[in-house]
């Protein structure tokens, strides 16, 4: 093998597992997220990423309203978080397994 090809081939593998190990992964986790975001819906549970549990009871492009014990909040629809809103809606039965 040329020694100008093997000292190509170490930083390009590097750089492929660099992609396939942090950037795809978090690719495929914003667009999860975007989705979650798309397809909220009235009556959603929901748990924004600053803690703030509550229901969905207005939702408009960009922003929703959430029910919370202590009233009606308004948030960006991007506030919500994916992660902590499908623990809380995930059922007993599913935590278990």
């Amino acid at each position: 093998m040329d020694p100008n090809f093997s000292n190509l081939l170490i930083p390009v593998l590097m750089l492929a597992v660099v992609y396939f190990l942090m950037i795809r992964p978090q690719m495929n986790r914003q667009k999860q997220e975007r989705k979650f975001i798309q397809d909220m819906k009235k009556g959603d549970k929901v748990v924004t990423k600053g803690g703030m549990h509550g229901k969905i009871v207005e939702l408009t492009d960009d922003s929703c309203v959430i029910e919370t014990l202590a009233g009606k909040i308004k948030f960006e629809r991007s506030a919500i978080s994916l992660e902590m809103s499908k623990k809380a809606n995930a059922t007993p039965s599913t935590e278990a397994k």
